[in-house]
């Protein structure tokens, strides 16, 4: 789907023995000075934004909506939603999956407000049991121009995702 301020596309990345994908710009030599952050489900790097994916490897489809404004969280699809700002030094981002062979990176439409910060929320489905069953949706990214703020989660309702916030805590309350 594509209007004037939205676009919505759906890819796959291949992800091998890792379990996360990534969201760069596609000039890897460019180094976006982000606040490192994390958000359970989604961190920032220096160079990228790691995305928690529902399995260790394989195929991972992802819809992404690119919109000049923030486009509302779909609250009753998903079971975690987290979301992060991230600064883009292109206005050209792709994700990336991993492989031992190479990164494979799948182009997404350009930022509309091309270089700058933006705010990224990423919905996750079937944490807990390795993805849904029909897998389609279980991976969701909404990129928007915002600016920088801090790492928010917005739904968490799975037990990978209340592990990753904070494992030590995790851990003290699954032994009582």
């Amino acid at each position: 789907m594509r209007d004037d301020k939205t676009c919505t596309v759906r890819l796959e990345v291949d992800v091998q023995d890792c379990g996360i994908a990534h969201l760069a710009d596609q000039g890897w030599d460019q180094y976006p000075e982000t606040p490192a952050q994390s958000a359970g489900i989604i961190e920032v790097a220096k160079r990228y934004v790691a995305l928690e994916i529902t399995h260790q490897w394989g195929p991972a489809n992802f819809t992404v909506t690119i919109a000049d404004r923030d486009p509302g969280a779909d609250l009753t699809g998903y079971e975690d939603i987290a979301e992060i700002s991230y600064v883009s030094a292109s206005g050209q981002v792709a994700l990336v999956g991993f492989n031992y062979d190479n990164a494979t990176m799948s182009p997404l439409p350009p930022l509309p407000a091309g270089p700058g910060t933006y705010r990224i929320r990423y919905h996750v489905k079937g944490m807990d049991i390795e993805g849904t069953l029909d897998a389609v949706d279980d991976h969701y990214l909404q990129i928007w121009p915002s600016p920088l703020e801090d790492p928010a989660v917005v739904k968490a309702t799975t037990e990978a995702l209340q592990y990753l916030l904070d494992p030590k805590k995790h851990e003290q309350s699954s032994k009582s």
